[in-house]
């Protein structure tokens, strides 16, 4: 019998090995104005790791950014809204991510949702990967994220939020960047 796959044990792969994938998504940056809902996500193949991300992923063929991203805050947070009530594109961005078994680069586009007050966080859908790697979820204050013990990504989250007052600056490049728990080269 097969232990597990979430207790497994994962041995980083070396980097001229990791395999490298490429995709387009959509994030969600869900705010009341004071927090922001994040996921906490980790690197099995690196224990101890843990970073806090928007809710979003992958874009499906035949899918817009923005049903991309109304899925995937369905999916991942059990909120279910009309795609007219995301803000944006906001902000686009190419970010590379090192993990240790495989480097993802990824074009993405951010929205961003207002919400009253918070609500109760309700997985729908995860993946199996995501069932592995996501380790909760929490409301953070943003005047604060740049004081936890944990990186949050993108680290200009509160500048996404400020973003959503400017309509005729969307979508706003932030280039390339590169956020890692093993750097790509």
């Amino acid at each position: 019998m097969t232990e597990p796959f979430r207790t497994r044990r994962f041995q980083p792969v070396p980097a001229q090995l990791r395999p490298r994938r490429h995709r387009q998504a959509a994030r969600v940056v869900v705010t009341d104005s004071e927090r922001a809902l994040l996921l906490a996500d980790t690197d099995p193949g690196l224990p101890g790791t843990r970073w806090w991300v928007t809710p979003g992923g992958g874009i499906d063929p035949g899918e817009s950014p923005r049903q991309a991203a109304v899925r995937e805050l369905a999916e991942e947070t059990g909120l279910v809204v009309p795609p007219d009530s995301l803000l944006g594109p906001v902000a686009v961005r190419t970010v590379v991510h090192g993990y240790s078994d495989q480097v993802l680069s990824q074009v993405e586009s951010f929205f961003v949702l207002f919400t009253a007050q918070p609500f109760e966080v309700r997985p729908a859908g995860l993946t199996a990967d995501e069932q592995i790697t996501l380790d909760g979820w929490d409301w953070l204050p943003l005047a604060s994220l740049a004081a936890l013990p944990e990186p949050v990504w993108p680290a200009n989250l509160a500048e996404l939020v400020a973003m959503a007052d400017e309509p005729q600056s969307w979508p706003v490049s932030l280039g390339v960047i590169e956020e890692s728990t093993l750097p790509v080269e």
